[in-house]
């Protein structure tokens, strides 16, 4: 499961932007996970649990923002959500389409609360 690794790099991320000798603590992770980042989005929930526990982010919420996959055909321009992927394009049926969206895999925000 690489989404432990993942979810172990966003916390890594997350603790630098802690101050140093402070009783501040994570009280949110915002994550952005594109359709075709290759995560399951459920086993970072998972991971995000496990690890939690005895850590400045041990009562923090995670958040998940999905992004859809958005394609553009090399053919005729059409852009295009497909139903799965890869799919044709809806406009001319064509199978190579560049991917606009989708691929993200982003730590967006971190949520800090307490004494600084």
């Amino acid at each position: 499961m690489h989404e432990a690794s993942i979810m172990q790099c966003a916390f890594d991320l997350a603790f630098a932007q802690l101050p140093d000798d402070s009783a501040a603590r994570i009280d949110r992770l915002r994550l952005r996970v594109g359709a075709l980042a290759g995560v399951a989005p459920e086993a970072l929930v998972f991971a995000f649990e496990a690890m939690k526990p005895q850590t400045p982010a041990a009562h923090a919420e995670l958040e998940i923002e999905h992004v859809r996959a958005r394609l553009v055909c090399r053919s005729c321009h059409t852009e295009f959500e497909p139903e799965c992927y890869p799919g044709p394009c809806p406009g001319c049926g064509e199978w190579a389409a560049e991917i606009r969206q989708g691929q993200e895999l982003d730590l967006v925000s971190v949520g800090i609360v307490g004494e600084t």
